[in-house]
């Protein structure tokens, strides 16, 4: 599959895009990006590779910085550096073929040499098939990371730097060893850096400490709190942060420091339910979670905003919002950056119709179904600007401490909505 067409360059810096966008972009920018860019000439010439799994975002992030950077304004604009700084497409054409036996290889159609390059990959896209002895297969995690590998194989060196955004850090759930087994995360991380790439970014990771495995390399992790917050509203117009009426619960003891960022940046209460275990047993590589045991303020009357890192069966998050509902829980919203939902959707609609949930919102940096993009209680929280701005940023060697830490973002979100 071939992404992209061959990079051009504009001729002055007032020129649009000459190619036919695949998404509508609003003409916004960002001031805060475009002020801190304009002074500092970029790393090397920008190449967005993405991969078939994230062809859709890779269109949407192009879009937006051909168009950020065609009104940006900048400073060195005559330097020599800056030669193939304006361009109406950063999309770098690549393909990634397999052979009846189930073999496949990498390919790169435009120049890198030099070159800042993106890769964009999504683990979880089970939508993209290929044939191996006449059979169908729907690729897995493996197959989109060995690809990954392929296409930095292909760039053989030549670029100037590679960065890899891996919104779905692949086998992030394996970040951990009890007992004899493998460490599949942090084997990966070494892997990527071994074959030379600079800077790893991920979204919400299952245990972002796992970094400590490549100390010496570029490793950031983002949370979507500020799109999470524009989808809450969107999903409920009368929508509030008052303490009285709002609290953030996680679902496990592992992830209260997402919850515990979001409570203090809105200033609402915040709890948690501890998972009962039986340890005497194990199912599916798991001790089955005997009950949940909810630890905080009174919820009655209160909205919820259930946060997690992912929904995967969503069995979890169910039963939880089941609980929350029979303390007295007035609507609950399900908060999860990846919505994986490997069982299907059966039981989330039975959920809504016996309004046991409110909304779900989950982000665009997996895959989506057509299927649950047509739900009514589904809102999908679109992060291609927020990867944009990181790839615009990344490129300038500009500092990440306001995308890392959107505070000031969601401060001024309230204040418009008026919130605070």
């Amino acid at each position: 599959m071939q992404i992209g067409t061959r990079n051009t360059k504009a001729k002055t810096p007032k020129t649009k895009a000459a190619g036919t966008k695949s998404t509508s972009v609003k003409r916004v920018g960002t001031r805060a990006a475009a002020k801190k860019n304009r002074d500092v000439l970029p790393v090397g010439d920008l190449g967005i590779i993405a991969l078939p799994s994230s062809e859709e975002m890779g269109r949407k992030v192009n879009d937006y910085i051909v168009e950020w950077r065609t009104e940006r304004e900048h400073k060195h604009s005559a330097h020599p550096q800056l030669s193939g700084y304006l361009r109406d497409n950063y999309l770098v054409r690549t393909e990634t073929p397999r052979f009846g036996s189930g073999e496949g290889k990498a390919t790169i159609y435009d120049t890198i040499r030099g070159h800042d390059i993106f890769l964009l990959l999504d683990v979880c896209n089970y939508s993209i098939t290929y044939k191996m002895r006449g059979q169908i297969n729907h690729m897995s995690p493996d197959d989109h990371f060995i690809d990954l590998e392929r296409v930095i194989a292909a760039i053989g060196g030549k670029a100037r730097r590679i960065n890899v955004i891996m919104p779905y850090l692949y086998e992030s759930r394996q970040h951990r060893r009890s007992g004899r087994e493998s460490l599949d995360c942090a084997q990966a991380l070494k892997e990527l850096v071994r074959m030379g790439v600079d800077n790893i970014i991920t979204f919400d990771a299952h245990d972002p400490r796992i970094q400590n495995a490549i100390p010496l390399s570029g490793f950031e992790n983002f949370l979507p709190t500020y799109q999470f917050l524009k989808g809450l509203f969107r999903a409920a117009p009368d929508f509030s942060v008052s303490p009285d009426k709002l609290m953030i619960v996680s679902p496990d003891e592992a992830g209260t420091s997402r919850a515990v960022y979001m409570a203090n940046v809105l200033g609402v209460e915040m709890g948690m339910f501890y998972k009962r275990r039986n340890y005497t047993l194990t199912v599916n590589g798991e001790n089955p979670i005997v009950a949940h045991e909810f630890l905080g303020a009174p919820v009655k009357g209160k909205d919820v905003v259930l946060l997690d890192d992912m929904i995967s069966s969503g069995n979890a998050a169910l039963q939880i919002s089941r609980e929350l509902k029979a303390l007295g829980a007035k609507r609950i919203f399900i908060c999860a950056t990846f919505g994986l939902f490997t069982d299907g959707l059966e039981k989330f609609d039975e959920a809504w119709e016996k309004k046991i949930f409110h909304s779900i919102l989950t982000t665009n940096l997996v895959y989506q179904k057509p299927e649950l993009l047509s739900k009514p209680y589904y809102r999908s929280c679109d992060l291609s600007k927020f990867v944009a701005l990181i790839i615009d940023s990344l490129n300038h060697d500009s500092s990440l401490s306001d995308l890392l830490d959107p505070v000031d973002r969601i401060n001024r979100f309230l204040k418009r909505k008026g919130a605070k």
